[in-house]
């Protein structure tokens, strides 16, 4: 802490203290008189950034054990690191190691409620199979029986409640509970944006994306606030403004397609149906021709289906 007059810096490091390694840093300046106000936002700041940088921190590590020394928290460890993107070949890795986790450990609810965005991406992507469905469903129900204070767990299971079961209500007050119980927590306030996004509450769903870029602004979860920003967009028929919403979201998931076809859709609806075939082309994720149909089995609202469905047509999609 350095003070200068009435002004104040003060430093924060996170370290890893058997390596030395350094993790995260950053700073903070204000008023003397606003002390208080400023240790608030730094507390908060620092308890939103430490657990993603601090996560990252350990998935390095469980990657490189044996196979036969991981325990159930380095399985879920390397099934995150590999299902950020929320691409269906990413899932299909992901998944087997959350099964062995659950071997381990049939109660671990950060596991069931990563097996349930697993099952989601394998319904929604894959081959809309029933199964799949039932078992996100299953998994994320275990996951709120079992999160206690997980706030992640929580909100992760929500969304697929949401997405999956069309239960906007369950969806809405367990994210709620998991922002009761770590108001600071970034994951959650990313969870939150689409929940809400899809419930048909832009505010809220902006509110909380906003929030969650403050928390974690390089976060692999960014995409989740990009596409409630799209989708704000798209509602309130801001078609170009959408437009490099999804383009953010398209380069954090690495060209997933659900980013690729928002970003199309978008470019078809303001007037650019030329130029979103052409990234439908040059896309390395392949965009199914029945999108439309893949995401009206979830619980997005039909005013912003509609729009997106509207866009899809435009670009020659059924």
């Amino acid at each position: 802490m350095r003070k200068a007059g009435n002004r104040l810096r003060i430093s924060a490091q996170l370290i890893d203290a058997e390596s030395g390694a350094h993790l995260w840093a950053d700073r903070y300046d204000g008023a003397l008189e606003d002390v208080f106000d400023l240790q608030d936002q730094i507390t908060d700041k620092v308890v939103g950034i430490v657990e993603p940088n601090l996560q990252r921190s350990e998935i390095e590590p469980a990657r490189r054990k044996p196979p036969e020394d991981l325990g159930a928290y380095d399985l879920y460890l390397r099934a995150l690191f590999v299902i950020s993107t929320s691409k269906l070949s990413d899932a299909r890795i992901a998944a087997p190691l959350l099964e062995e986790a659950l071997k381990l450990d049939p109660n671990y609810a950060t596991a069931h409620a990563l097996a349930a965005l697993c099952r989601q991406i394998f319904y929604i992507q894959g081959e809309l199979k029933e199964t799949d469905k039932a078992e996100g469903l299953r998994h994320a129900r275990a996951a709120l029986a079992n999160a206690g204070d997980d706030a992640t767990a929580i909100a992760r299971a929500a969304l697929v409640i949401g997405h999956l079961g069309w239960d906007h209500r369950t969806a809405i007050d367990a994210v709620k509970n998991a922002l009761a119980i770590n108001p600071s927590s970034a994951s959650a306030h990313f969870f939150a944006a689409p929940i809400y996004a899809f419930s048909g509450d832009y505010a809220q769903a902006i509110t909380y994306a906003d929030r969650a870029l403050r928390l974690s602004p390089r976060d692999s979860l960014a995409f989740l606030a990009y596409h409630a920003y799209g989708a704000e967009a798209l509602h309130e028929g801001g078609y170009d403004a959408a437009i490099p919403w999804f383009a953010k979201s398209v380069q954090v998931t690495g060209g997933a397609y659900h980013s690729v076809f928002a970003q199309a859709a978008s470019l078809a609806l303001a007037g650019r149906a030329d130029e979103g075939r052409a990234l439908l082309r040059e896309a390395k994720s392949d965009v199914p021709a029945d999108w439309i149909k893949r995401i009206s089995q979830t619980g997005m609202s039909r005013e912003i289906l509609d729009i997106v469905a509207k866009g899809a047509s435009l670009l020659g999609l059924g």
